[in-house]
């Protein structure tokens, strides 16, 4: 069984989503068990909800006294808020008790804290944040999306050495293509950082493609784009505003007047289509990677569609023991 901890407390949605998520994710895997942390009575008042979901002894809860808001410090949730629910599901990680910790809660106490309690694997300085984007092949994925605002060029090296692992774990990506995010695909492109960091990859015995464009995030022939945190959050938060400007554009043409509203229905089943390959509530769920434990960060807005995919997240990550092979690779690209 694959035992993950929730702290259903966290992000803007708190109890009511976390709960609806969980059931949903036991009752599409069976070998999945799932504990909930936060207020206890809360939680035992929406699990009465889904008193008819087939769950069994799967699903059990774990006291915290404390949530951290989406606003607060790091360091004050890091010194002053260790009975959290967001502190206890990280601890139950660090214990075994747990082989995944999920949350929705605020990203930088989030990390703080996994950072803290579970400590970074040996060969990696800092922990990075790697996530799916919606690309032409199905999904590319990037790190470091905003851990990190700089790197050097040893730790963008252990970012493709995560970001390898998880695609070929997690994504089934044989022999995945990295890239290295640059200004431009030549070999004199890009800054000294970006140079050495070229030379480290391409020395490994990762799948290195060379550089990569930003419209190869989408369009290119890569599994895995990587960056420095200042440069993927940027990238990420403007994919996001253009998929919203589109949706936006689209529904202002189809509504214009009576033929668009014409089209628009005879579109309908197009359209559809589109909006599921690009529904972001698919692609949620953010790996802390290169901690010594599995921690799963869920969009703060997630409903429960959504935080379900997080949780599918932590499930895979755990069958597939991303953190040991992070690890085994780093080693044997190091010569040790």
């Amino acid at each position: 069984m694959t035992r993950i901890a929730v702290d259903a407390m966290s992000g803007d949605r708190g109890a009511p989503v976390a709960v609806e998520a969980v059931v949903a994710s036991l009752q599409s895997h069976r070998d999945l068990e799932i504990v909930l942390v936060g207020d206890a009575d809360a939680l035992n008042q929406e699990i009465a909800r889904h008193r008819k979901a087939d769950v069994g002894d799967r699903l059990t809860v774990r006291h915290a006294s404390e949530v951290v808001g989406m606003c607060e410090s790091p360091a004050r949730s890091l010194r002053q808020k260790k009975d959290s629910s967001m502190r206890v599901s990280i601890n139950l990680v660090q214990s075994g008790e747990a082989g995944a910790c999920v949350s929705a809660g605020n990203t930088g106490a989030l990390m703080a804290t996994a950072r803290f309690v579970l400590k970074t694997l040996a060969g990696i300085d800092r922990p990075a944040i790697v996530s799916p984007i919606p690309s032409r092949r199905g999904h590319t994925l990037m790190l470091d999306l905003g851990a990190n605002a700089e790197s050097t060029p040893e730790q963008l090296f252990q970012f493709a050495v995560m970001g390898a692992v998880v695609a070929e774990a997690v994504h089934g990506v044989e022999s995945p293509r990295v890239g290295l995010l640059n200004i431009g695909a030549e070999e004199m492109k890009g800054n000294v950082q970006i140079q050495q960091a070229g030379r480290l990859i391409g020395d490994s015995e990762l799948n290195y493609i060379g550089f990569v464009e930003g419209d190869d995030i989408y369009i290119g022939d890569v599994d895995v784009v990587v960056c420095d945190g200042f440069v993927g959050n940027v990238a990420l938060k403007t994919s996001e505003g253009l998929g919203k400007l589109i949706a936006q554009f689209l529904r202002e043409e189809f509504s214009r007047n009576a033929l668009t509203r014409t089209a628009a229905f005879f579109a309908m089943p197009v359209l559809r289509a589109f909006r599921r390959r690009v529904d972001p509530r698919q692609y949620n769920g953010a790996t802390f990677i290169g901690l010594q434990g599995t921690v799963i960060k869920s969009h703060g807005d997630a409903d429960a569609v959504a935080f379900a995919s997080a949780i599918d997240v932590a499930r895979m990550e755990v069958e597939q023991q991303v953190p040991e092979r992070i690890r085994t690779l780093l080693a044997h690209s190091l010569g040790e």
